[in-house]
């Protein structure tokens, strides 16, 4: 009787990290902190690709749009070359013009 009085008292004083479900006081709030993070990540990195491809920088006419014009502005095409293949560009591009 007195071993199991002696045992009693121990696991009242031990505490709730001994035995029991203590460690779950700080299982779940990493848990729901890990769900969140992960949540946060996977729709803003999708949120993130679905602008930039609406904004149409990863197409490849946009790419070439762009290199045109660097030609353009280091003088390498004179302005009726650069307008004629923006022209010839823009007509295959499929995209509306602005």
């Amino acid at each position: 009787m007195f071993t199991t009085v002696a045992l009693a008292s121990v696991a009242a004083h031990a505490g709730p990290f001994v035995g029991g479900f203590g460690w779950l006081f700080f299982l779940i709030p990493l848990f729901w902190i890990a769900l969140f993070v992960i949540l946060f990540a996977t729709v803003g990195r999708r949120w993130r690709r679905n602008a930039w491809a609406a904004r149409g920088w990863n197409q490849p006419a946009r790419r070439a749009e762009s290199t045109l014009a660097e030609r353009f502005a280091q003088g390498d095409i004179d302005e009726v070359e650069y307008r004629a293949r923006l022209e010839v560009l823009r007509a295959n591009a499929g995209y509306p013009q602005a």
